[in-house]
């Protein structure tokens, strides 16, 4: 860099000239915490998150602003820094806060793209034309939509798998608006609660396995407190459903070839990527991305084996013409692996990038700290996890948990398990507390409501204090 153009960054940043010395000596770490850096960078992260929480409002992606504001606060540290003469403490800070994000990212790549790929060889589409076709009566589909969603969101995104079922709801549910809400609001509490027991249902399960301080097997130990949270309030709701069958008609759908392998290679994937934690001592990234791989060349197989004349549907799955019922017209599958990587919830993604550096760098700065202080030190753990829970009604569960990761608290391994059933069913409190709930307000156009599913609030809360008060009791040995 040529003097000029030090002085020209000097001037632009609002630095001394001294800042871009060439042999200063390194001092001490500054205390950003009473420093503009701090202070800016709170505001920052302030802002970025009150834009991502209005985002139906502005109609501004919640990703624009977060990244945005990850990457000013940083920004703001790294002149500080520069400032006092050492960079290179920042800079590990965020190269550490980098690579999380990264073995997020690429575990959520691979499971999305299985997902995604089964959804375009409709198996999903089978699943809900099946439960559409088999005339169950309303207090029944209630039943079977949540307990399958509930097993479901043990393995995949609460969101898809709130969505799959939010869809069989609004097939069997027309015309009964009352019965929508209701098996609306019991999908949320039910995928929130199955997500809650496993690694790779959630993001807070996933952000406390990769950290390693829980071992997969060891989440199942929330099992029993996951269903009493679901069961509480699908008891009282089903007292509401009506005792009467929908009559509907019904389309025939056929599986794409070769979606049963597909099927097989994901149960493969995600068990490499257990093995790949518990036995190598590697992150589950690493197994769920050799697993990718797995499907990239199942792929390539089906490609160069598909066969002339056909539009690639399988026959052999037991889906056979029946009479009076229409056959659904279905386009054919894309064996591109890549075209499916682009369909990920991209917006999502990032808004985790953006949180997880804004909140690193927060974190790096020292108000973490002071918060962990005040909340653990302050409050005893329990009382603070349960505090935390509460208010993912309201924020998002994975940018909670990764705060309180970067806090560092000392605490024992049952209340990390309390920390994780709580972060995780206490987004169903509200309808706008958890991505499955969001995504069925928008999915049912009205008939799924914020005030609908606050009717049930107290109900909601109690099954939260209950699940919580089952796991001080099933789970004392990890306290």
């Amino acid at each position: 860099m040529t003097i000029s153009l030090r002085y020209f960054v000097c001037i632009i940043a609002g630095l001394p000239v001294s800042a871009f010395a060439e042999n200063l000596v390194p001092s001490q770490p500054p205390d950003l915490i009473h420093h503009w850096a701090g202070y800016f960078s709170l505001a920052v992260i302030v802002v970025a998150y009150v834009s991502a929480m209005l985002e139906d409002v502005t109609m501004l992606r919640k990703s624009k602003s977060m990244v945005l504001g990850g990457t000013l606060v940083w920004f703001a540290i790294l002149l500080a820094y520069r400032q006092h003469g050492d960079v290179h403490p920042a800079v590990e800070a965020f190269k550490s806060n980098l690579q999380s994000y990264m073995e997020l990212l690429l575990f959520i790549m691979a499971s999305m793209t299985y997902l995604n790929a089964m959804e375009d060889m409709h198996v999903f589409d089978a699943l809900r034309n099946w439960l559409v076709g088999a005339r169950f009566g309303y207090r029944k589909l209630f039943w079977i939509t949540g307990i399958l969603v509930f097993l479901l969101s043990t393995i995949i995104n609460g969101l898809t798998a709130g969505l799959l079922m939010g869809a069989v709801v609004l097939a069997v549910g027309k015309g009964n608006p009352r019965f929508i809400s209701l098996a609306c609001i019991n999908i949320v509490v039910a995928t929130n609660a199955g997500g809650s027991l496993s690694p790779l249902g959630g993001i807070s399960t996933l952000f406390v396995w990769q950290k390693g301080l829980v071992e997969f097997t060891q989440f199942f130990a929330l099992f029993i407190p996951c269903l009493v949270n679901f069961l509480v309030p699908a008891i009282a709701m089903s007292f509401a459903i009506p005792k009467v069958c929908p009559l509907l008609e019904t389309q025939k759908i056929n599986l794409q070839r070769g979606a049963v392998g597909v099927i097989f290679l994901f149960a493969v994937t995600i068990a490499l990527a257990i093995a790949f934690d518990m036995v190598l001592r590697l992150p589950p990234a690493a197994g769920m991305m050799a697993g990718l791989s797995f499907l990239q060349l199942y792929s390539f197989y089906l490609k160069r084996t598909e066969p002339p004349n056909e539009n690639g549907l399988d026959q052999s799955l037991g889906f056979k013409d029946e009479p009076g019922v229409e056959r659904e017209i279905l386009a054919p599958y894309s064996y591109d692996i890549f075209e499916k990587v682009g369909r990920l919830e991209w917006d999502t993604l990032l808004f985790f990038y953006g949180a997880m550096m804004g909140i690193g760098g927060l974190g790096f700065i020292g108000y973490l700290d002071a918060v962990s202080q005040w909340l653990y030190g302050q409050h005893d753990p329990t009382e603070a996890n349960v505090l935390i829970g509460l208010s993912s009604a309201m924020v998002d569960n994975g940018t909670l948990m990764f705060a309180v990761l970067s806090m560092h608290p000392g605490i024992s391994q049952g209340q990390w398990l309390l920390l994780t059933l709580t972060l995780g069913v206490g987004g169903s409190l509200m309808a706008i507390g958890s991505a499955p709930g969001i995504g069925l307000l928008g999915l049912t156009k009205g008939q799924y409501s914020f005030l609908g599913h606050l009717k049930w609030f107290p109900v909601i809360l109690i099954g939260y204090f209950a699940a919580i008060g089952v796991h001080f009791l099933v789970n004392a040995r990890f306290f």
